[in-house]
Parts: structure tokens; sequence; C-alpha cells
């Protein structure tokens, strides 16, 4: 249990510092909302693999597929994020 905690940390980390890496502008982030923001995003990668190929992978936890649908996952939440923030400020 507590190193599927400390992967999921991990993972969302590295998910959302790559989700900040490819959306261009200035994200203010700490540390902690990235690793938010890289949890958000697996659960929509998850969400999105799910609905595009109709099954749940369930073959394990960490997959190379799974990594690339959390980055893409946390990309979108990031796009979102923005352009919500983006609005209310204007």
């Amino acid at each position: 249990m507590l190193g599927t905690i400390i992967v999921a940390i991990v993972l969302g980390l590295i998910a959302g510092f790559i989700a900040r890496a490819v959306v261009p502008g200035r994200q203010n982030m700490g540390i902690a909302a990235t690793i938010v923001l890289g949890i958000i995003g697996s659960f929509v990668g998850g969400l999105l693999g799910f609905l595009l190929f109709g099954k749940d992978s369930g073959d394990g936890f960490l997959q190379p597929s799974g990594i690339i649908g959390s980055i893409i996952g946390a990309i979108i939440v990031l796009l979102i994020y923005t352009a919500v923030r983006g609005r209310s400020r204007a």
C-alpha cells in the first residue's frame, strides 16, 4: 500500500513536470501542485484510455502505456487549468 502511494507520487511528479515543460507559458505551481496535476492527469489519462479502447488494462500498476496516458492526461488538465485561470484574470 505504501509502495503504491509512493509510486503514484513519483509518477505524478514526472507526468506533471513533463506536462509543464510541454505546455507553453508560465505556470506558477509548486512541487505539490505539480504532483497533484500529474495524479489528476493519471486519472484523466486512464479514463480516456478506457473510453477509447473499452477495457481496463488490469495487467499491473506501472506500464509504459499508463505513463504515456498520465502525461497526456496531465497536459489536458494543465491546458484546461490555464484556460480557466486566464479567463478569470481577464
